[in-house]
């Protein structure tokens, strides 16, 4: 049985806590939070040795919000275009290298926290993404082995964004993707050990009910591992980081005619085997 990670209660005073089974264990006792000095520090490792030991207090989590599963990031790295349909709805060039951004870290939120459409907004999107999370330096790595050591564990990542902002506005992309409450996170952390194969995983959002978006890792065009590599070349990844690696087809910027996002709405997204994340939409 494998363990899970995941951060509860209100912005800023969650609680990190362990979850196996069906039941929640509070990992207070071995850290103040899920950040990058506990995964630096193995622990997660130390942490499912202390719940098999008995150490952990059984914690109850009814009614709690959850937040994101990881403190706030040192740093989002995005990559763009990493799938051959997305590239191809969106009349994009395949790269011939991984097209990397940046995104704040303070839009990082909790998966069922309320998603805000900018004030003059008319293109928000929505993009479910594979999110990796680094658990030790990644400077100059060897090989793609080395990447999969810096990995510590995955997660399901919505990388909402402002197509008009990012696009049309002039400057980078940066400014379509930092919008506040613009990266939904979680509900879990799961441990690299668990995921036998990242590039085949399952990926699915829907708006009010309707599929918009279904895909797959094993349709990226660089690999996580890959990814983990060449970013290591370009900048230093350090524990605690999250890389958000594309998303497929299906999204509004794609399909002309597909309504963006707009107050009331309802995203629903999934990772297989990492969780289900649930966001409305309200206007900023």
């Amino acid at each position: 049985m494998s363990v899970t990670f995941a951060r509860l209660g209100s912005p800023g005073e969650e609680v990190p806590v362990l979850r196996a089974e069906g039941r929640t264990y509070d990992l207070r006792p071995l850290t103040g939070d899920i950040d990058g000095a506990f995964l630096a520090s193995d622990g997660m490792v130390r942490a499912e040795e202390a719940w098999r030991q008995g150490r952990l207090a059984e914690l109850s989590d009814d009614g709690l919000r959850v937040g994101a599963p990881i403190a706030r990031p040192g740093k989002v790295v995005c990559i763009g275009l990493n799938y051959r349909d997305h590239a191809e709805e969106t009349g994009a060039a395949l790269p011939e290298e991984p097209v990397m951004f940046m995104k704040d870290p303070d839009t990082v939120v909790g998966p069922f926290d309320t998603v805000l459409v900018p004030r003059g907004s008319v293109k928000t999107d929505y993009e479910v993404e594979l999110g990796v999370v680094i658990g030790r330096v990644g400077r100059y790595l060897a090989d793609e082995a080395a990447a999969a050591d810096c990995i510590a564990g995955y997660t399901v990542s919505h990388d909402v964004s402002e197509r008009e902002f990012q696009l049309e506005r002039g400057g980078q992309w940066d400014k379509g993707k930092s919008c506040e409450t613009f990266n939904p996170l979680g509900p879990s952390l799961v441990p690299a050990s668990a995921v036998a194969d990242p590039q085949a995983l399952s990926l699915s959002l829907s708006v009010n009910g309707e599929q918009r978006q279904k895909g797959s890792t094993g349709d990226m065009i660089f690999g996580v591992h890959h990814l983990v590599w060449y970013l290591s070349q370009f900048l230093v990844l350090r524990p605690g980081d999250l890389i958000n690696t594309g998303t497929p087809a299906g999204v509004a910027l794609g399909r002309p005619g597909e309504p963006y996002l707009r107050a009331g709405d309802v995203v629903e997204l999934e990772v297989a085997g990492l969780g289900v994340a649930r966001q409305p939409v309200e206007q900023a």
